[in-house]
């Protein structure tokens, strides 16, 4: 079943064409409008379609959970299975209560979320101020003035945000900044990609010590956080151990000595599979079944305080964005001038990180910047805009060892030759 509203019918429809195993669809607000069908699926007025069913409580009624979607260690998205206690609906679960506490959820929030809703944070967030009797404003898109302007409009009090939201509004000029009222906001929070330092400087310095920081991954292995003041003292950092048992382990899966980086585990604070796929569920698990990793590479300082270098993988985070170059590289291979094609990510000060291509010709094709031009038309016309490269080199030959593999890392490093990590 797929609830949608009549402002969202047109968007419902052409989506449940693909989807035939949906049988039914309510439709907010549709009225009459709603009643017909879209390829296998009857569309029914939400109103008129529970209007048979009781209002009040039920005996066995208990509270539930969204399955979040995580694309973790490959591009394809998962769904995250976590035990489910029995609860009824007034006593909220374990890991809404760490949420809670976590985002600093409280009675009577205003909570402005500029970030789209099929982030799971984003959309966690939105539950979190709802719970709390909160006051939610969603943008269809971020903008950073109007963003400033829905602050001072609804007296905002909680937000979350990624670090390219901060470096936009910092490139607003002087008296676009200082134009709204912001004195509202509480609580600011951050996470999905690395922050840079100097934008986090930035933001403090402009917003206060109300910048909060955390880490984790949809998959509940573990979090870590920071305020603003844990964060001037160790910069750069994404905070200290809340949940879980963070271990900073060697490929030999041995501990590593402090400050020495290493791929991120944590003894699993909450356990967790992905949904019918028990093999990529191992694929998360060290060999006795203790830990669980989501690729990142970090240290810890003498103080517990955790500074992420680098991926494990090839995985792009652009602007908070996941992007997974094997879909463009597959694509770029399709047109007629590419022999081969390599995609990853390269610095980006607003961004963090930007898809570059380096392409290899087919023999007797003419490289230069018509052809880059060229390709990322191409591109344009069968991805996501977030999944296109930004620029095209190219390349006699692309580094693919004697299995067939590409060996990217030669091709990336020189991009990355003057920063200390993969972190802009």
């Amino acid at each position: 079943m797929l609830i949608t509203s009549q402002s969202r019918l047109a968007v419902a429809r052409e989506a449940l064409l693909q989807c035939p195993r949906v049988r039914l669809c309510l439709v907010v607000g549709g009225g009459e409008a709603a009643a017909g069908a879209a390829g296998a699926t009857q569309l029914q007025d939400f109103d008129a379609a529970v209007a048979a069913f009781p209002e009040h409580k039920i005996a066995d009624e208990w509270l539930g959970a969204s399955m979040l979607y995580s694309s973790g260690t490959t591009g394809r998205p998962k769904g995250i299975l976590r035990p489910l206690p029995e609860h009824p609906p007034d006593q909220p679960l374990p890991l809404f209560t760490f949420v809670n506490q976590l985002w600093h959820g409280e009675e009577g929030m205003v909570y402005l979320s500029p970030a789209p809703l099929y982030h799971s944070a984003p959309l966690g967030n939105v539950g979190v101020a709802m719970r709390n009797g909160g006051t939610v404003v969603i943008m269809e898109h971020f903008d950073a003035l109007q963003y400033l302007a829905l602050v001072e409009r609804y007296r905002i009090t909680h937000t979350q945000l990624v670090p390219t939201m901060f470096s936009r509004m910092l490139k607003l000029p002087a008296e676009e900044r200082i134009r709204h009222d912001l004195s509202s906001l509480k609580i600011a929070i951050h996470a999905a990609a690395p922050c840079p330092v100097p934008v986090k400087e930035q933001m403090i310095e402009w917003w206060g010590p109300i910048i909060h920081e955390y880490y984790g991954a949809t998959e509940g292995l573990g979090f870590t956080a920071c305020n603003s003041a844990e964060w001037l003292a160790h910069r750069g950092s994404v905070g200290r151990v809340l949940l879980g048992d963070l271990q900073i382990l060697d490929e030999q899966g041995q501990r590593v000595p402090q400050g020495t980086a290493g791929e991120v585990w944590f003894k699993t604070a909450s356990p967790f599979v992905y949904f019918n796929d028990p093999e990529r569920t191992a694929l998360t698990r060290s060999a006795d079944g203790t830990m669980s990793t989501v690729g990142d590479m970090g240290y810890l300082d003498q103080d517990g305080f955790l500074y992420l270098t680098d991926r494990s993988s090839f995985m792009i985070i652009s602007g908070g964005v996941n992007i997974y170059p094997q879909e463009c590289e597959n694509l770029l291979v399709t047109h007629p001038k590419v022999a081969d094609a390599a995609v990853f990510g390269v610095p980006n000060e607003d961004f963090g990180e930007e898809v570059k291509a380096v392409v290899e010709m087919v023999a007797g094709v003419q490289a230069g910047p018509e052809l880059a031009q060229e390709l990322m038309v191409f591109c344009a016309e069968h991805l996501a805009r977030h999944k296109c490269p930004r620029t095209v080199d190219f390349t006699d030959r692309l580094p693919r060892l004697p299995t067939g593999k590409l060996y990217k890392r030669s091709l990336r490093d020189p991009y990355w030759a003057s920063h200390k990590s993969r972190i802009v």
